[in-house]
């Protein structure tokens, strides 16, 4: 056993030990993207305790394992990747048949966003099985952490944009009018394509995180046609994985205010500021501390016009 793990595999058992890990069920787990820290107390408690572990590539898992101080004996795995995934679920699901409990990991982050997992996942439900998410690090949410977006209502979620051709065109060209921040992922061998395929987007922010939560980390907001010289200066900025967070277009414009200040007038009449602001925001989408902000505005004009003179 990995000595610098033993307490806390110790205290994952301890700080689980009144939940229930049932048998005939698929544990999704989320792995460290970088940091072995990152990992959880239930996690590390679910993948010690599984009968069989299914994975991307055995071989990660099997490396990511051992730092943590568990071993499994060589039956204990099968690889399951998008290659394969059709083919062996109804092998996971005859071992879940007969009550086995079994992890399912990706290489890092959490299964099945970018990465395989959806199809098991959904061939298990369909199969009348359990599946429980085991939930952690994903390298899409940690960048949007620290990504400052505002005034926004979602974000759209892209992954890997095609290799080339006229579907890579078409998903670039769509990022154009799109109104959410868009997430994109990158390998070290296209980043610089990308770069230059998104410079296009002028003064539009990206927010660009390389070898999140690794010793070399970088992240960094600049506009998209300052993107591909920000790349050239260093060459280490090229290396490692990319997450790229398209910042949504400013459409802050006075035409849209006053918009947006009609509505609100005629909803004011009739409804108090917050069911004002929240039914506005469902008829315009625009942001609601904007709407609030406008409202909030033109409920005093409309009380400082009323009162009486003394």
């Amino acid at each position: 056993m990995n000595i610098s793990y033993a307490n806390v595999l110790s205290a994952a058992t301890q700080a689980v030990s009144h939940q229930d890990f049932p048998k005939s069920c698929l544990f999704v787990v989320a792995t460290p993207i970088g940091n072995l820290a990152d990992i959880t107390l239930r996690a590390l408690h679910t993948l010690s305790i599984c009968d069989f572990l299914a994975c991307e590539d055995t071989r990660e898992s099997k490396n990511l394992l051992k730092s943590y101080g568990i071993d499994k004996l060589n039956d204990s795995w099968i690889a399951v990747h998008q290659h394969n995934e059709d083919e062996l679920s109804p092998v996971i699901i005859s071992k879940l048949a007969q009550g086995a409990r079994i992890a399912f990991l990706c290489d890092a982050g959490t299964p099945g966003v970018s990465d395989p997992g959806a199809w098991l996942v959904h061939c298990v439900t369909t199969a009348g099985y359990k599946v429980v998410p085991i939930p952690g690090v994903s390298s899409i949410t940690t960048l949007l952490s620290v990504s400052g977006l505002i005034g926004h209502t979602g974000f759209s979620f892209v992954g890997f944009l095609a290799n080339k051709g006229s579907d890579r065109e078409k998903q670039i060209k769509s990022l154009q009018v799109e109104s959410k921040p868009t997430i994109l992922l990158e390998a070290p061998h296209r980043i610089e394509a990308l770069a230059a395929s998104l410079a296009f987007l002028g003064e539009r922010l990206i927010t660009i995180g390389r070898e999140l939560t690794k010793q070399f980390e970088q992240i960094t907001t600049l506009p998209a046609h300052q993107l591909p010289n920000w790349l050239s200066l260093d060459s280490n900025r090229t290396r490692g994985e990319f997450v790229l967070i398209i910042h949504a277009p400013d459409v802050r414009q006075d035409t849209d205010s006053t918009h947006y200040s009609d509505i609100l007038q005629i909803l004011l009449s009739e409804l108090s500021l917050k069911g004002s602001v929240k039914l506005a925001q469902l008829l315009t989408g625009a942001p609601k501390n904007e709407l609030y902000e406008l409202a909030l505005a033109l409920s005093k004009k409309t009380s400082d016009t009323t009162q009486p003179l003394s």
